[in-house]
């Protein structure tokens, strides 16, 4: 669990300040979950294309049991959730600090 005991409150800052600590943490937290959508692509990619490749040139009958790639791509999509509510909270953000 992280100490925010020595961080000072948002509200004792300059709205302009407290909004770009806000923008950067935002932007700090797209951007790990675009390492980790990163990840569960490179997880869910073949291991060796070669071998497979091979076994159906072999047989005429094979059947893949793959239970881990439902699980990555349900993964996958909320990771892409997540990023998309955070680049609108980003948006929302910065158009707050924009008079109308």
């Amino acid at each position: 669990m992280l100490n925010y005991a020595g961080t000072p409150p948002l509200a004792a800052m300059a709205e302009t300040d407290s909004r770009q600590l806000i923008a950067a943490e935002l932007r700090s937290l797209i951007a790990r979950i675009e390492i980790s959508a990163r990840l569960v692509d490179a997880a869910m990619e073949p291991e060796d294309d070669s071998a497979i490749s091979s076994a159906i040139s072999g047989s005429t009958e094979i059947v893949v049991l793959d239970d881990v790639t439902p699980r990555y791509a349900t993964v996958g999509a909320a990771l892409n959730a997540c990023r998309a509510e955070l680049g609108n909270a980003l948006q929302n953000l910065s158009e707050s600090g924009n008079p109308a």
